[in-house]
This record gives structure tokens, sequence and C-alpha cells, in this order.
């Protein structure tokens, strides 16, 4: 029995940092430090969870390739249980711009692997499941219609949708957990009383300095941010520790909301992209 199934979307962040984004065009600039991660959003969920202690397992494809090999030697490093099935188009792949004050932009290289995943892989982790979250790669689709069918809670990342394009809505009407980012949405209350009238989801809007907004059965509330711990080193990742710790505090019996936020406040302290997450909340 595992405490939460995490699936889709592990991957190699190349770290590049910068003065000022946009960056202005130059042929060459100097950027030292340039560091590759083990990184992506179910990474990040996954290896937060494994951190405070929840019974983890994180499903994927996978590259059998340089970057591939990188990922599976971190995991058996940090003993996370991870499966996974080759990927012919190679590991995925991002080059994230992080300029002095944390901010970020990030270019993403999929590699979809040309077929969902399939029933025989997933279904006997599924089944022994106390909670999935599904990453928003469309080979994991399959995964939350399964969950809905077995009766298993489930969540999802919407990340920075626009409230309209239909790639994410597939996902927000099948998860009864959403989470969202703000920066794109123009009504952020508008679009989660959109979700949440598909099926009854909660929803949970995440807006980082600004704290985050949340939408169940007691309405819709305010909550503000939490200070961080330290200077703000790098966004990246701020809002999978964000889930992850709001999931592992739903299923100790602990206050999501404000754990939360101490993942997300936690994790812009530290420099790259999943390298350190809360261990106790």
């Amino acid at each position: 029995m595992s405490d939460v199934l995490v699936v889709a979307l592990t991957g190699v962040d190349t770290i590049v940092g910068v003065d000022a984004l946009p960056v202005p065009y130059r042929d060459s600039v100097m950027a030292p430090g340039i560091t590759d991660y083990v990184g992506h959003t179910g990474n990040g969920v996954a290896l937060g969870c494994h951190a405070l202690g929840l019974a983890t397992t994180f499903l994927d494809f996978l590259g059998e390739d340089d970057h591939g090999r990188l990922i599976l030697d971190s995991y058996a490093r940090r003993g996370l249980d991870f499966h996974w099935l080759p990927n012919p188009a190679g590991t995925s792949r991002s080059v994230n711009l992080v300029d002095a004050g944390g901010r970020r932009m990030s270019f993403y290289d999929p590699r979809d692997p040309g077929r969902d995943l399939p029933e025989d892989f997933f279904l006997p982790h599924l089944a022994k499941a106390r909670h999935v979250h599904v990453s928003i790669a469309s080979y994991a689709l399959p995964v939350l219609d399964a969950a809905a069918r077995l009766g298993v809670p489930s969540s999802t990342d919407l990340h920075d949708w626009d409230g309209r394009d239909p790639y994410h809505r597939r996902f927000a009407e099948r998860a009864g957990l959403v989470f969202v980012s703000t920066a794109n949405l123009a009504d952020p209350a508008a679009a989660m009383r959109e979700i949440r009238a598909i099926r009854g989801a909660t929803v949970v809007a995440m807006s980082g300095a600004d704290g985050c907004l949340v939408l169940d059965g007691g309405g819709l509330r305010e909550h503000p941010a939490v200070a961080p711990p330290g200077p703000v080193a790098d966004t990246n990742g701020a809002g999978d520790s964000f889930v992850a710790a709001y999931l592992a505090a739903s299923l100790t019996g602990g206050d999501a909301v404000a754990a939360g936020l101490r993942g997300g406040a936690y994790a812009v302290t530290v420099p790259g992209t999943h390298e350190s997450f809360l261990s106790e909340l």
C-alpha cells in the first residue's frame, strides 16, 4: 500500500542564471554555473511527499539515455520507489532561465512517448494507493479515469493554465482536487468556480508571494503567504513543493493549506529545481 502514487513527468532541468528577464538579445552571453538537475513537476511532487515520510510510488516513461541514468541514480540514492517504461523519444528536458531575483522562464522538450501509459503497468499501483496525483501529461490521462472507476482520490496541477486551453481542462474535469497557478488567469475566482462546477472538486490557486486561494464546500477563502525562511534563490519547483506538503498534511490529518504555503516558501530558498524539501510539517 502506498500513501501517494504520483504519475508522469520526470526529466532533467538545465538551469541557466541570468541577470534579468527578459534577456536582451546578444550573440553570446557569459552564464557561469550552468547546471543540470533532476526535475519536472512529477519528480518534485514525488520527492516532496517522500521527504515528508509518505510511502510514495512514482510512475513514468523514461529515456534509455544518459539523462535517464542520471534520474535513476538520483532516485536510487534518495530511496524513491520509481517504476518506468522505456521512452523511445528519450528523457524529457527543459532549460530554465533564472534571474537574480529567482524568477524563471522555462523551455520544455517533453519527448512524447507516442502512447498512453498501459493499464497493466499502472493499475496494480493505483489499486494500492490512498491517493493519486497525475501530472498534466496526455499519456497519463487514463490514470485519472481509472482512479474514478476505482474510487481512488485524485489530484492534478494545471500550472499556468489560462482558463481556456482545452488540454488542461481535460485534467480539471477528472480530478477531485485541482491545483492551478494564478499567473495566467485573468479572473482566478471565476476560473476556480468553473472548475468546481464540473464535479465539485476542491480548487487551490497558488499565487506565489501573494499566498493562495482555496475553493471548496465552505466557499472561497484567501490565505496570505508565509515568509520564506531565507533569501529567495530560485522559484523553480515552489508549486510542486506546495502540492507535496498540501497532500502530506491532507493524508495525515494536518492543516493542508498551511503546510502547502510552508512547502512553497521553503522551496524558493533553495537553488535548483528540487534539491531540498521540507522534512516535517
